[in-house]
């Protein structure tokens, strides 16, 4: 018998030996395991749905069978649409400038709260960033039409108002609207983020910035020599998980602050926001699924590629 096929048989067994002994453990998993098989593959069935001409019939299993298969008729639709260049541009621009500032910004912020001296004031501050995470979007969109509302709107009535400007009409203002999305993600998401670093910082083990002080390192050595060194892992993982989804808009962000107004549409319609339109009002459900497909397919491209790049680099600072 040759090494390979004992190798081989000692694998197997270690594996039904792994079982016998952690039975408990393993029966712990199914639960899991059954819920991430019902939510996450069985819906991957309807996938088949993107290369279809959806018609209802007696059920949703009846319909994906029995409605005609076209082939890639629904993405030539989908591609060919005179807004399909234009909104993939606004998906991915708004999430590179999304991406860049996601990480300068919360990391800035995590190392700046961890050097305040008073610990008291930093969590007071970190509560108050964390506090719009838990916002719904639609709360979101009513406090920035407190700002933005043309009658009664804060900007217009109050700061405008102060130095003579007429009103403006911020829903119809196109070259705005860019700087306005950014202002509420940033405001949303940065205290979140913050948490993540400053968890990872306080991981750092003391010792590493008691060192560099008795060796006379400053404040801002410390940081560039250690701190930054040290964050870069969750770093390139935040970033690789943000760059997975570069095809993928926040629906909430870009369709209720706006108030889906057409007059902006043009800089605010993403990837999301045009899937649910064309099904509201085509209700071409084949076409709706193979830009979703579409989004699925080049994001899972996408972060498979850049954590490729990261693993020629520093093969220690993949994802996987």
């Amino acid at each position: 018998m040759s090494s390979e096929n004992v190798t081989v048989r000692k694998r197997k067994r270690g594996f039904f030996s792994e079982i016998r002994t952690n039975g408990a453990l393993f029966l712990m998993l199914v639960p899991g395991a059954i819920v991430l098989l019902i939510n996450n593959y069985l819906p991957m069935f309807g996938v088949v749905i993107a290369f279809k001409r959806y018609r209802l019939f007696n059920n949703f299993f009846d319909s994906v069978i029995r409605s005609e298969f076209v082939g890639f008729d629904n993405f030539a639709f989908f591609f060919k649409s005179p807004y399909a260049f234009n909104i993939t541009r606004n998906t991915i621009l708004y999430n590179l400038v999304f991406i860049a500032l996601d990480l300068i910004v919360p990391v800035a912020l995590a190392i700046a709260l961890n050097e305040l001296r008073n610990k008291r004031g930093s969590k007071t501050y970190q509560s108050l960033m964390f506090l719009p995470y838990f916002l719904s979007w639609i709360v979101v969109s009513y406090l920035a039409y407190s700002f933005l509302s043309m009658d009664k709107g804060f900007i217009n009535t109050t700061f405008l108002s102060m130095f003579g400007l007429d009103p403006v009409n911020w829903y119809s203002e196109t070259k705005a609207w860019p700087f306005i999305l950014t202002f509420f993600h940033m405001w949303k998401y940065t205290g979140y983020n913050i948490v993540v670093y400053i968890a990872s910082i306080a991981g750092i083990d003391s010792e590493y910035f008691e060192a560099a002080s008795l060796d006379g390192a400053s404040k801002w050595q410390q940081i560039r020599h250690i701190t930054l060194p040290l964050l870069q892992p969750i770093m390139i993982i935040m970033t690789l998980l943000a760059v997975g989804r570069i095809f993928n808009a926040d629906f909430g962000l870009f369709y209720n602050v706006t108030k889906n107004s057409g007059s902006i549409a043009s800089v605010t319609d993403v990837i999301d926001t045009y899937v649910y339109k064309a099904l509201r009002n085509s209700n071409n459900m084949g076409m709706t699924a193979a830009a979703g497909l579409y989004q699925a397919v080049v994001g899972c491209i996408t972060v498979f590629t850049a954590n490729m790049v990261v693993r020629k680099i520093d093969k220690d600072k993949a994802l996987f």
